[in-house]
């Protein structure tokens, strides 16, 4: 007995083996993009009080900002958000920016209270 109800995805596909060979060249790069972002991440994290033994605030700023790198490239290659039209993208990034925003600034000025009631109470 043959099932009907499977469905066989690559009649819907809308691109040529050519095609599919740049989109996965495309997913490896980005993959080994990662990886190599993540082992410096790592080097870094294990290594930095021998590389930078006074930079504690320039090796935070910099997991942060590898981390918002690999978070793009997460998104637009592999959510597949780089391929939407610029106002999709729009639509859905600038809440979670906002949210982020919010986040940082409740964060900081919390902290910022926390520091001049410490010093009130010393």
């Amino acid at each position: 007995m043959e099932r009907d109800d499977i469905i066989e995805y690559s009649l819907d596909a809308h691109h040529s083996e050519e095609q599919g060979k740049k989109i996965r060249r495309n997913i490896w790069l980005v993959t080994a993009l990662l990886a190599a972002v993540t082992v410096f991440e790592v080097a870094v994290g294990a290594y930095w009080r021998d590389w930078f033994p006074e930079w504690w605030h320039g090796v935070k700023l910099c997991f942060i900002i590898l981390t918002l790198i690999k978070a793009g490239f997460i998104v637009a290659v592999f959510m597949h958000l780089g391929d939407e039209r610029r106002n999709i993208r729009t639509i859905i990034l600038l809440p979670y920016s906002l949210f982020i925003f919010y986040l940082l600034f409740i964060a900081l000025w919390e902290s910022n209270y926390i520091g001049r009631m410490l010093e009130y109470f010393q």
